[in-house]
Order: structure tokens, then C-alpha cells, then sequence
């Protein structure tokens, strides 16, 4: 063989080629998203707790109750940084610390009204057809209509029957501890009673304002009734069925007050009418 003597060794040079670790995974940036999250809470709570408390009020009053804080205040606030402006921060405060007291007031008078019904026993067959809630306006008292249709109306007629009487009169002398404007609304189902001139507006508007009399016979102020509404059939309780009788009812509303001045959303539309008249 030419250029190697025969029997010589063969040396073959191998190279290590250096190759990266393997792939660690993306674990490490979870670990420091939630330490970043936990020092930003931290910061958060430390900066809280330095500003003053009405920006305190405020903070828990919107975790307290989100949907009646946004109500209260304009959309687009920044309560935090409202800053520590004394005036708007006490007003604000104000608002807030007012609408849990009426709150407490709303549940107080709901509970009382149920006692005093259940303890009646000329009221025993419609105790159920009491609802009482607090909503985002007040607290709304529904005095329904039972199944039959035949407790609290008559058929296309304003007159209050004895036991819708008993409920106002009890409902009245309760409200009448409390403060603030009270609203009463008249409801018919879709039947469209009465003839040429007479409709359900008119007759929901009727139903309305006998019973404002016979909340103020039980004890409640003329001066608070602050508007007596007739809804005819559109704002239904039972919108699946729209001649289901639990349409057929009266509400009384205790919306909630707000005070002058903290409060820049526009109020809500009147809906009282003036005409008298008949629905379902």
C-alpha cells in the first residue's frame, strides 16, 4: 500500500461537540407571574392603608355592595384616585354609610310587615301572595292577584276587596315608621278590558290610587306618596304567561334616597298618569 507502512496503527480523532441543557419548561414564569401578582396585592393593600378613611368607606363600600355603589356614583370614578379631597370623600361616605342604613331599615319593615300578616288571621288565605324584596331601586312590596283571580279584584273593577284592604292597611302602618318618598303602581294582565275611553291603563291607574288610600288610611302620610303609576300590562310578573293572574297586582316602592349632590346619574322617568281608568 502506497503512504502506509503495512501494520501501522490507525489513530481516528473524535470531537465532542458541546451540547445545550435540555428544555426546562415554562413553570419558572408562573412561579414569578404569581410572585409579582402577590407583591402588587401587597403594595396595594400597604397603599390603601395609608390614605384616609372615607377612601376606606368607599373601597369596602363597593366590594360591600358593587351593584348600589356603581348606582350611587357616575360611571367612569375612580374612587381611589378621587383622592383625599375632604369635601367629596365626606359626601361620598355619607352616601354610602346612608344607603346601608336604609337597607337595615327596608329589612326591618319588610320583616315586621310579614309578622303582622302571618299573625292575622283574616289574612291567613293570602299571606302567600306577599312579596317582599330589596332591590337595586328599594325595597318593592307585590301584593299579587292568587291563581283564582278573584281575592283582591274583580274582574275590569277598581274596587279593593277586603283582604287587599287588610294587607294596605298593615302595609301603610309599617311604612309609615320608615322615611323617605313611596311610590304606588298598578298592574293588569293582558286581557284588554273595558271599552271606548277605558283601557287597562286606566283601570291599573284606578287600582293604583285606591290603594293609596288605604295605605294612608293605615297610618301612612299623604305627604309621602310621591307618585301613584298605572302600568296597564307591560311590565308583566308572569311575562310567559300574560294572562296568568299574579299579573294582577298592586307595588308599593320605597326607592332608595340618595343625598343632594353626590349623585350625577339622571333620575328615572316619571311614570305616574294622570287619567283615571281600567285593564285586567
Amino acid at each position: 500500500m502506497s503512504g502506509r507502512k503495512e501494520g501501522a496503527k490507525v489513530v481516528v480523532v473524535r470531537k465532542k461537540v458541546a451540547r445545550h441543557g435540555g428544555h426546562h419548561g415554562g413553570s419558572w414564569k408562573v412561579a414569578y407571574a404569581d410572585f409579582v401578582t402577590a407583591m402588587m396585592a401587597f403594595f396595594m393593600v400597604m397603599w390603601i392603608m395609608g390614605m384616609d378613611q372615607g377612601v376606606k368607606d368607599m373601597v369596602q363600600g363597593y366590594f360591600t355592595n358593587p351593584v348600589g355603589f356603581k348606582k350611587s356614583f357616575s360611571a367612569g370614578t375612580n374612587v381611589l384616585g378621587a383622592g383625599n379631597f375632604v369635601t367629596n370623600l365626606d359626601v361620598k361616605r355619607t352616601v354610602i354609610l346612608n344607603r346601608r342604613d336604609q337597607e337595615r331599615s327596608f329589612q326591618e319593615a319588610a320583616e315586621e310587615i310579614r309578622a303582622l300578616v302571618e299573625a292575622n288571621p283574616d289574612l291567613a288565605g293570602v299571606a302567600a301572595q306577599v312579596e317582599i324584596v330589596v332591590t337595586e331601586e328599594g325595597l318593592r312590596i307585590e301584593l299579587m292577584e292568587d291563581a283564582d283571580g278573584a281575592a283582591f279584584f274583580d274582574v275590569s273593577s277598581a274596587a279593593l276587596k277586603p283582604a287587599l284592604r287588610g294587607l294596605l292597611r298593615i302595609v301603610g302602618g309599617v311604612l309609615d315608621k320608615t322615611v323617605g318618598d313611596v311610590v304606588v303602581e298598578g298592574h293588569t294582565d293582558a286581557r284588554p278590558y273595558g271599552g271606548p275611553g277605558y283601557s287597562n291603563w286606566e283601570l291599573s291607574v284606578e287600582r293604583a290610587n285606591a290603594a293609596r288610600r288605604d295605605l294612608e288610611a293605615g297610618g301612612l302620610k299623604a305627604a309621602r306618596v310621591t307618585e301613584v303609576r298605572g302600568y296597564a300590562d307591560r311590565q308583566l310578573k308572569e311575562a310567559g304567561d300574560p294572562f296568568d293572574a299574579h299579573n294582577r297586582r298592586i307595588s308599593v316602592l320605597l326607592p332608595f334616597a340618595e343625598e343632594e349632590g353626590a349623585i350625577t346619574a339622571p333620575p328615572a322617568p316619571a311614570g305616574a298618569l294622570a287619567p283615571r281608568g281600567g285593564g285586567g
